[in-house]
């Protein structure tokens, strides 16, 4: 009768090997799957930005938003107010890891970097600003460095604005460029 026991056990041990309830020497962690991003937040891109940083593309429910308005200060400055859904910024000094929507904002000035960005606000010294027309953009970027996208475009806002000799301006207005929202005029661009 023993070896009726033995041969039960046996089989009872590789039904659950075959189901998949018990692995040998497994240590509770899951093994990566065939085509998933090792990455625990969204997929890396091979496209990146200016600066060579990758992007993390997420999908469009799970993406952050951002809008940007630039309004010109009596103190011969700009004030620029990001409003961002779904997006918290981290604090000096957070660990390099992508956690989703979180980060901090790059704010540029016509294509050139400014400001790294932990607040939604900043002061814009006019002297950055000489007269003309000018784009001013925020992207938002992940705390491992990687920019925040969806369908392969980085998820930011631009505004335009025109500085005179005498008194700076803001021209049209706000401009979404990539929000990852809808794409909607008031989840673009402009601060609600």
């Amino acid at each position: 009768m023993s070896w009726t026991r033995a041969l039960l056990a046996a089989l009872a041990v590789c039904v659950l090997l075959l189901t998949g309830s018990v692995g040998c020497g497994s240590s509770g962690t899951q093994e990566q799957k065939i085509g998933e991003s090792p990455s625990p937040v969204g997929e890396l891109l091979d496209d990146s930005d200016e600066e060579g940083r990758l992007y993390r593309e997420v999908d469009e429910e799970q993406a952050p938003e951002v809008g940007i308005e630039v309004q010109p200060n009596s103190s011969d400055s700009w004030d620029v107010r990001l409003t961002v859904r779904d997006f918290r910024f981290s604090p000096a000094g957070t660990k390099e890891k992508p956690v989703a929507g979180q980060g901090l904002a790059h704010l540029y000035l016509d294509g050139r970097l400014i400001a790294r960005l932990r607040t939604p606000e900043y002061r814009l010294p006019a002297e950055l600003v000489p007269r003309g027309t000018h784009h001013v953009t925020a992207r938002l970027y992940a705390d491992d460095g990687t920019v925040w996208a969806v369908d392969g475009e980085p998820i930011e806002s631009t505004a335009d604005i025109t500085a005179s000799e005498a008194d700076p301006t803001m021209s049209a207005g706000a401009t979404g460029v990539r929000t990852g929202g809808q794409g909607s005029p008031d989840r673009a661009g402009k601060a609600s």
